[in-house]
């Protein structure tokens, strides 16, 4: 089939024949705004929302709220319906208000005891997320500047900073790949360490006779007592699993793939190959058992944290030594509506042998994506509902309606239930006079040094004591070396310090500058932009 948005312009478009569309495929995100770019957004007079994720509505929100456009925000879920106005210095923004977080399985059940298959594909998505992007992404920080980053988590010292660096030294040492027979390698030896080594400790740990300390049984439902793997060439599954890994890792290390990758059985023939280490279970190693504990407990450490970092240091600069200049990683972010780029056929097969380790059914592709992408099916009357409440919005937006004339809506139809209510006004911050909101910005021109930015914010009577650009900061006045800095263009600073360059076709950057008044409190500046042509 098409993808949504051609299928939808050309269905529109025989509806209403003068309708012009422009339809696009770009996923819309900070990775795509030299497509979405200023001039994109400039140009549009209102943005209609149809996102299907939480991160990407809050991306648009933002990008809404920084060229002061309206943003008419809907979403459905099963027979619930919703819909937002956000309206340009009127009514506050999507990211103001946040729905309460969903509830979670229990770590120690997600990790050691899973006892339905929900449970075994939020493992296998929080896995994919673990190794495919977040691990990349940390061993790109560390290769961007590699001396900053190994005397900051020195400087750190704990058991945090350690994580980190095991982290980058498991992709850039113990797994690290210049060839796919060695992604191959590392397939395998995911497979048998998920299902075979992690199954085979925990049995051991636990054996099934086991019981607790008041005597019962501790392998009690809903606990399932699991059975280890056994890796077979021939199980379809398997194949598809090591051949999905294998071409990710790939991926994630910029490693051209040959022919056959695409034909899961010459892969996994390759996988049964591998020479795998007989696993031997070890005593005294301790399985988080307490549903309320809220992440994994850290590994032990093989000594004093500050001897472990120096070692993993010092792995690290021996690794960096070997690899080329300017290398990196791609970190792989999940994309579950592609059927071609292998993400579904690494959950789903991570997720369907877990299910098998405990005896569980297994599912198929669909519904792993339903509970991985964690899809509800849209009804079309919900669709239908929220489509036209968007639309009467629309025609407000246009004619330039007051406040008191939008309504946001949350409707049930399984209920029914239909709830509206007036937009909620911006957080107003008042100061010596001044009011400001989120959505106000402070452009300063002819590109000021330090020092005149804080005599600018002086002449608010506020108190500027430190400026960032991105994750990099420019200048905090509780650094003495900072002071060398006072006297340099903003846009200088940029260069050297944050290390970036500045937008083309773009006439301005944006800071942010955290500041304080005469009795010391903090105050919510708005969102400064320096012009500097």
């Amino acid at each position: 089939g098409n993808a949504k948005s051609p299928a939808a312009s050309a269905a529109a478009e025989k509806i209403n024949s003068a309708l012009k569309i422009r339809a696009l495929q770009n996923r819309v995100s900070p990775d795509s705004e030299d497509v979405f770019n200023d001039e994109f957004w400039g140009g549009l007079d209102v943005v209609v929302n149809a996102l299907d994720n939480v991160n990407a509505r809050l991306y648009v929100d933002s990008r809404c709220v920084y060229f002061q456009r309206p943003l008419l925000e809907s979403g459905t879920l099963g027979a619930k319906c919703n819909t937002q106005m956000v309206i340009p210095n009127i009514t506050e923004n999507y990211g103001a208000s946040r729905d309460p977080p969903e509830k979670q399985a229990p770590m120690c059940t997600l990790h050691s005891f899973p006892h339905t298959i929900d449970h075994c594909l939020t493992f296998a998505r929080s896995e994919f997320e673990g190794l495919l992007e977040h691990a990349p992404a940390e061993a790109n920080a560390f290769l961007l500047d590699p001396e900053k980053y190994l005397a900051t988590a020195l400087a750190a010292g704990d058991s945090s900073a350690r994580e980190r660096l095991e982290r980058v030294v498991r992709v850039l040492v113990t797994d690290s790949c210049v060839s796919f027979q060695d992604c191959i390698k590392w397939a395998r030896k995911l497979f048998e360490a998920q299902f075979h080594d992690r199954i085979a400790q925990l049995v051991f740990t636990f054996p099934e006779d086991a019981a607790t300390s008041t005597g019962t049984p501790f392998w009690s439902p809903p606990k399932r007592f699991p059975h280890a793997l056994t890796f077979s060439a021939d199980d379809a599954s398997q194949a598809s699993f090591i051949q999905a890994a294998a071409i990710l890792k790939a991926q994630a290390h910029c490693i051209e793939l040959p022919d056959w990758a695409t034909a899961a059985p010459k892969v996994a023939a390759a996988a049964a190959a591998v020479d795998v280490p007989e696993f031997q279970p070890q005593a005294g190693v301790r399985i988080e058992t307490d549903p309320k504990a809220a992440a994994a407990a850290p590994a032990p450490s093989a000594g004093d944290d500050e001897a472990v970092l120096a070692r993993l240091a010092y792995q690290l600069k021996e690794a960096q030594a070997k690899l080329p200049a300017g290398y990196k990683l791609e970190p792989i972010a999940f994309e579950k509506d592609d059927d071609t780029n292998f993400h579904m056929d690494f959950i789903l097969g991570l997720a369907n042998m877990r299910a098998r380790n405990y005896s569980l059914p297994e599912v198929d592709k669909l519904k792993a994506k339903l509970i991985a992408g964690k899809i509800i099916p849209a009804i079309a009357t919900a669709t239908s509902l929220a489509t036209g409440l968007v639309c009467l919005e629309l025609y407000k937006t246009v004619q330039k309606k007051p406040i008191e004339a939008f309504r946001n809506t949350f409707a049930n139809l399984a209920l029914p239930l239909f709830s509206m209510a007036e937009p909620v006004p911006p957080k107003t911050i008042e100061h010596q006079g001044l009011k400001w909101t989120l959505w106000d910005r402070w452009i300063l021109d002819n590109d000021p040094t330090v020092q005149e930015l804080l005599n600018w914010f002086q002449d608010k009577q506020l108190e500027a004591y430190s400026i960032s650009f991105g994750q990099s900061l420019l200048y905090n006045n509780i650094f003495p070396k900072h002071r060398e800095r006072l006297g340099k263009k903003l846009s200088e600073l940029v260069k050297t310090v944050a290390k970036t360059d500045l937008p083309s076709g773009r006439s301005h950057f944006d800071i942010v500058v955290a500041c304080e008044d005469e009795d010391g409190e903090d105050v919510d500046a708005p969102l400064v932009s320096i012009k500097y042509a």
